[in-house]
């Protein structure tokens, strides 16, 4: 009798509640997570929402064997990822992609930008924030205790192991072809919608460590690099062990003869008119527009970067190492990551030959760890925004103008006869654009549409295009030689071209692959104030930019240049995206990847097995 009162006890109304509050709150934990930035029941199939509920009750009976009581662990389930699923929600508004694991390196960075957005949330988003706030009332109903410690201790490590397991799963073969997931790392918003965040995130772990190229050895790495010798024009000096030889510095001599170099990256700059039709009352872009038409000594067109709506830091570890994000992780920031020490790359082979090596960024210097990074890719000088005194700003970021001034400034200041490389990453244009400012009135207007972020926009690169023709004017007037070399890291956020894709008809959240491509194409173009011979229309990406100004500047190739111009023949385009081949068709990177086997043997043995090369 005793007996099954105490089973009538066990599974009373109180327990029975319990056990069904264990049970479904954090399957809604789930998708209240996922409505912060879709509907999952239209963006998932059935299945993966069942492995994420899944994921989510197994943390959940890991965290009850661990603290013991079940409110504990459904009280954190709903705060923590509430709270993740509402700063997805804003990462997402802010840059047009997800939280990603790499975000981590990335923190102090995003918070040094942070006064520099608008939180704003909408109803359906406050709705959501009711429920967790409903779950975590409700958790505190569930009265389920373990009280043996032997039990919790045993049972809490049978979980984990459990848990590791099953997130081992997710990132095998076996459950990508069994579940479908989506796996396109160049698309990590539908990534997110497709297979939940937390399935995502997993399956983005897998990339965090650098893997080495199949069939990869040290010693093929520098017999490939050492054969690209005999094909140089003029071998300056080697990117391998034990190269600092008398040879090797007679050529570097006399620097007279070399042009100054001034290298533009535009925050956010590009041109919008290549996603689609609308009108404008007045061109926003008339300077820029006529160099990519045809101007006396410049050669322009378009170039593919690898990022989109931030990470800046990414286009420039491509263009001042010729390396490409395409053999690295989906996201992945190598400046944070993967530059520990001192490294090959533009600006210390342009050291090599008497440069001084100068880094202009009217921002804070530790951003994307600039002041640890820089030195290591020999930079001789960084100047930050400690070093401007009282400048005009645009909204919060110092004005391209007063950036450009300091240009001037560093020019005119420079060791007479010795030549400047400069390389200056800018940060006008930098988001948000849906602010308004005392100081900062926007004058472009789209015709029939209300778009302040797309007009805020425009303004802004109007603002640009009179800046960068100021100073193009000013070097024209100069008498050293001078190269000026000027591209956008990214194009803006998703907030800003919406409505250009909504004028041409076309849903912003069901892109086709060619129009998803164009929003990571920017502008470019090289000027001269002396002759140089005129090409337009050119197409390349940003890994390619050196051998550009390295052939107008008239300094010899080295071993990995003179490579990087050979695989730039077959296939002129390479992000992380996509290639194209010389006859401009685009290919996944998964398609051609035994074609780029030497390009990411090189890269690999550069960046994370070889040092500095003089």
């Amino acid at each position: 009798m005793n007996y099954f009162y105490k089973i009538k006890h066990y599974f009373s109304e109180k327990r029975i509640l319990s056990f069904i509050l264990f049970l479904l709150i954090p399957a809604a934990v789930f998708y209240g997570m996922e409505f912060f930035l879709c509907n999952p029941f239209e963006k998932q199939r059935f299945p993966i929402q069942l492995l994420n509920i899944f994921l989510f009750e197994l943390f959940s009976l890991f965290g009850l064997f661990l603290f013991k009581k079940g409110k504990y662990i459904l009280r954190f389930l709903c705060l923590f990822f509430g709270l993740t699923g509402l700063v997805n929600y804003f990462v997402l508004s802010f840059r047009g992609t997800p939280f990603m694991p790499w975000d981590l390196f990335s923190v102090k960075t995003a918070a040094a930008v942070a006064d520099n957005y608008s939180y704003r949330i909408d109803g359906k988003t406050l709705l959501i924030i009711g429920l967790f706030f409903l779950l975590f009332l409700l958790s505190g109903l569930c009265d389920i205790t373990v009280k043996s410690c032997k039990l919790r201790v045993s049972a809490s490590i049978f979980a984990f192991c459990l848990l590791l397991g099953s997130c081992g799963y997710v990132q095998s073969n076996h459950a990508l072809t069994a579940f479908r997931f989506y796996d396109k790392l160049f698309t990590p918003t539908t990534m997110t919608y497709r297979n939940g965040t937390i399935i995502t995130l997993i399956l983005q772990a897998k990339y965090l460590f650098v893997e080495k190229p199949e069939g990869y050895t040290t010693k093929q790495a520098k017999e490939l690099l050492s054969s690209q010798e005999k094909e140089a024009e003029i071998i300056t000096f080697s990117v391998h062990e034990g190269n600092n030889n008398s040879k090797d510095q007679s050529l570097r001599g006399e620097t007279s003869h070399l042009p100054n170099i001034i290298v533009i990256m535009n925050e956010a700059f590009c041109d919008p008119f290549i996603l689609g039709d609308f009108s404008v009352n007045e061109d926003p872009l008339p300077f820029v527009h006529s160099l990519l038409e045809g101007y006396e000594d410049s050669r322009s067109g378009v170039l593919n970067v690898s990022v989109l709506g931030g990470n800046t830091a990414n286009s420039e570890f491509e263009f001042l190492t010729s390396h490409t994000m395409a053999f690295l992780p989906q996201g992945s920031i190598p400046y944070q990551q993967y530059l520990k020490k001192e490294s090959f790359s533009l600006p210390s082979y342009l050291r090599s030959f008497g440069y001084d090596t100068v880094a202009l960024h009217p921002y804070g210097a530790s951003g994307w760890q600039r002041d640890q990074v820089y030195p290591l890719l020999g930079f001789n000088s960084f100047y930050s925004l400690e070093d401007f005194t009282a400048p005009k700003k645009i909204r919060n970021y110092i004005s391209d103008g007063e950036n450009y001034k300091m240009i001037q400034e560093i020019y005119e200041n420079k060791t007479p006869g010795q030549p400047l490389f400069l390389f200056n990453v800018t940060m006008q244009n930098h988001s948000s654009y849906t602010e308004s400012f005392d100081n900062f009135s926007p004058d472009i207007k789209v015709k029939d549409c209300d778009c302040m972020a797309l007009s805020n926009y425009l303004s802004l690169l109007k603002i640009s295009d009179k800046e960068i023709e100021k100073l193009v004017s000013y070097f024209s007037s100069t008498e050293e030689k001078t190269l000026l070399l000027f591209f956008g890291d990214h194009q803006p956020t998703d907030s800003v071209v919406k409505d250009i894709w909504l004028q041409n008809g076309k849903d912003p959240q069901n892109l086709s692959f060619s129009d998803r491509l164009l929003r990571y194409q920017v502008p470019f173009f090289l000027w001269a104030n002396y002759d140089l011979l005129e090409e337009q229309n050119m197409e390349t990406s940003i890994n390619y930019l050196s051998l550009l100004l390295l052939e107008a500047a008239g300094i010899p190739f080295n071993e990995y240049y003179t490579f990087l111009a050979k695989q730039q023949k077959v296939f002129p385009v390479i992000s992380a995206l996509h290639a194209k081949d010389s006859s401009f068709i685009s290919y996944e990177l998964r398609e051609i990847k035994d074609k780029l086997k030497d390009y990411s043997t090189l890269q690999y043995y550069l960046l994370f097995e070889q040092g500095l090369s003089q």
